[in-house]
């Protein structure tokens, strides 16, 4: 306007007034024509601007629209209409953090059965500009609706038509700040969720297990710090427990359009990866290849897979189908029942009512195995058990536990077909005298009786004339004491007597002992550590898997929790039960309280996020001390095995980082191509 009232001045000597009005007509296409430029600066001018306001309008008014539309969503309701014709379901969270929206859309919409649904987010709290922009893409701005709005008010609720919704979810961010008040708050929505659609089902994650019992009403409830301190404690047990769970629950996607097309016919959650599968490195193709398993489940009777197995035993159907379809059986669920029963044995016959649960790279209905006209029951030769040498050779599983081996030695075959003979006595082949057939209905009178409160395992029937002079004769049945309310009562090896407070003090001497540090003790198996900032009730699920009743004495390591403040005397009480559980109060920051901990004798560290840190100005930052003791323990003591909690999966890539080693920087890339 200034500009045109400016340079006019040689011709027109346009008024500021006039100028304005020039512009208004001008730019909103209406061009009258009574006032124009008249000299070439001025001309050149409108010229300019008519091209800039092409490309900046547009994008304004766009702008301006969205943010209008999405005021109008915030502030609006759920159409009534669009909630009785389509299914939705409703997200309540106190702040929406990206990774948590993002973590939650891609597992919900994975699922096949769930591309219909509508999510509804309701928070107290205004879009971030990174949510923002993830919304404003097609794909979730067709599917997700975000309501400002509490879950305490029921104007917000009736907004959202809770009452109509297929489910509500109420999640927690696990980098709050303060892990007790954001409990607290989950327990006050999943309330008045319950209390205004009772009939809704409610899945809450909850942070703290103290307080899962004011929840015990939800349909589903996830403590995180209960799963979390079992994962840890079952990979000191079993190496890469965690992983196994995380590729069976987590859904990871290809980079390339074949394997995203592949994953959207066939339903699967987890497609290969092209970049593992193009590495050089054996273990990243096995990987790779492997990711993509699920947990699927079908009903026998319907089954290509286990159909043929009705009436055998589950450790002949895990084992043949694993053998005819590369299958795998962990399960199976009756008819009647809710219970899943996980590896059952070879005294469970399996029936035709049966659903059956197994892991594959997809499931059945999408596998290229084709049914065939009819399953032939009772065939011509069906195989009935007459001994060990009547069995096909490949029949054969090993005694520890009900595990499947798959072996291929044909040398103890005679000539009259595939059959097994047991080894004989002090024979050439040294072969162990516990493998033994898998047979298609168990032999009751070679199984031993079925106690499920009782340890089968050959060191724990009779004890040795050392472990009675050294007085391990331990009991079994449950903690007496638990630290918080809520917590699964689980049979566990157990002192007679509880350990006077002071003498789970493993860094300090008492009246009962003068030890003050681990190796005075003499232990004979590798100690655990725990490097823990305090000892959270989650802390008491870490050493009830390490105590199990299943575990037999000779097996159990010490535990020594590492703390950077002193527990209380609840806690102390709960694991006071406990055979060989320790305390100290130390840092993992100081190289003494390591030794002094017995580090040097250490099968396995394992390393807990602190509270204090998990939340930082900069999120990514929540790991850097975690990180950085882990390189010092890995570069100090490298043949220590250490297990770590990150905030965030992508630090993952500088746990064993070395600046100047080929390997170690390959596998940051390629960590970083698949985030």
């Amino acid at each position: 306007i200034c500009g045109i009232q400016h340079l006019e001045r040689a011709g027109n000597r346009l008024t500021l007034f006039d100028s304005l009005y020039f512009c208004i007509v001008t730019f909103s296409t209406v061009g009258f024509g009574d006032v124009t430029p008249k000299i070439w600066p001025s001309k050149l001018l409108v010229v300019i601007m008519i091209c800039v306001a092409l490309v900046v309008l547009p994008i304004q008014f766009e702008q301006l629209a969205y943010l209008w539309m999405e005021r109008q969503k915030s502030g609006g309701n759920y159409s009534r209409y669009r909630a009785q014709t389509e299914k939705h379901v409703v997200l309540c969270v106190s702040s929406l953090k990206i990774d948590l929206l993002m973590d939650f859309l891609n597992e919900f919409y994975a699922h096949p059965r769930l591309q219909d649904y509508y999510v509804v987010i309701l928070c107290p709290t205004e879009m971030d500009a990174q949510v923002r922009r993830v919304l404003q893409i097609p794909m979730w701005s067709q599917r997700v609706i975000y309501l400002q709005g509490s879950a305490l008010k029921d104007q917000d609720l009736l907004r959202a038509k809770m009452d109509n919704a297929e489910a509500c979810f109420i999640l927690s961010s696990r980098c709050e700040v303060d892990r007790t008040a954001a409990d607290h708050q989950t327990i006050l929505r999943a309330w008045a969720v319950k209390d205004f659609a009772p009939n809704c089902p409610l899945y809450v994650q909850i942070l703290k297990p103290e307080n899962k019992f004011h929840i015990k009403f939800a349909d589903h409830v996830v403590c995180e710090e209960e799963f979390k301190y079992a994962m840890l404690a079952l990979n000191c047990i079993c190496p890469a427990t965690s992983t196994l769970i995380t590729l069976l629950v987590h859904t990871s996607r290809g980079h390339t359009a074949p394997w995203e097309a592949f994953r959207q016919l066939t339903g699967t959650k987890q497609t290969l990866n092209r970049e593992s599968q193009q590495s050089p490195e054996q273990w990243q193709k096995m990987y790779g290849r492997c990711s993509g398993n699920e947990v699927y489940h079908i009903n026998l009777e319907e089954s290509t897979f286990f159909a043929e197995y009705e009436g055998k035993s589950f450790t002949y159907a895990s084992f043949h189908a694993h053998k005819k379809f590369g299958v795998c059986l962990i399960g199976v669920r009756k008819e009647d029942n809710k219970n899943i029963l996980l590896n059952p044995g070879p005294r469970y016959i399996m029936s035709s009512t049966d659903i059956c649960f197994y892991i594959n790279i997809t499931k059945e209905e999408n596998s290229a195995f084709k049914k065939q006209e009819k399953h032939r029951k009772n065939h011509e030769s069906k195989l009935s058990y007459h001994g060990a040498s009547r069995l096909p050779v490949h029949s054969i599983i090993a005694s520890m536990g009900t595990v499947a081996i798959d072996l291929q030695d044909t040398g103890c075959r005679g000539a009259s077909g595939a059959t097994l003979a047991l080894p004989a006595e002090g024979g050439k082949e040294g072969r162990r005298p516990s493998i033994a057939p898998v047979l298609e209905v168990a032999d009751s009178s070679s199984l031993p009786t079925c106690d499920l409160l009782s340890d089968q395992s050959e060191d724990e029937t009779t004890p040795s004339d050392d472990e009675v002079s050294a007085g391990l004769e331990y009991a079994k049945g449950y903690p007496p004491y638990s630290p918080y309310i809520g917590s699964s009562p689980t049979f566990c090896h157990l002192l007679h007597e509880k350990v006077p407070f002071c003498c789970l003090r493993l860094d300090k001497g008492c009246q009962h002992n003068y030890y003050e540090d681990a190796k005075a003790y003499g232990f004979k198996n590798k100690l655990i550590i725990v490097a823990a900032e305090t000892a959270g009730n989650g802390l008491y699920n870490f050493i009830v898997p390490l105590r199990a009743y299943y575990r037999p004495k000779k097996e159990l390591n010490p535990i020594v929790l590492l703390l950077d403040n002193p527990p209380d005397m609840h806690f102390l009480d709960a694991i006071c039960w406990f055979p060989m559980v320790y305390y100290m109060v130390g840092s993992i920051d100081n190289l003494d309280d390591l030794l002094r901990c017995g580090v040097t004798f250490a099968a396995n560290m394992v390393v807990v996020d602190k509270e204090s840190t998990m939340s930082a100005e900069e999120d990514y930052m929540a790991d850097a001390k975690t990180i950085v003791n882990v390189q010092t323990l890995f570069r100090l003591f490298s043949s220590l095995s250490i297990i770590t909690e990150l905030t965030h999966p992508a630090n993952m890539r500088f746990m064993q980082f070395r600046a100047k080693d080929c390997y170690s920087l390959a596998l940051s890339k390629l960590e970083k191509v698949r985030r």
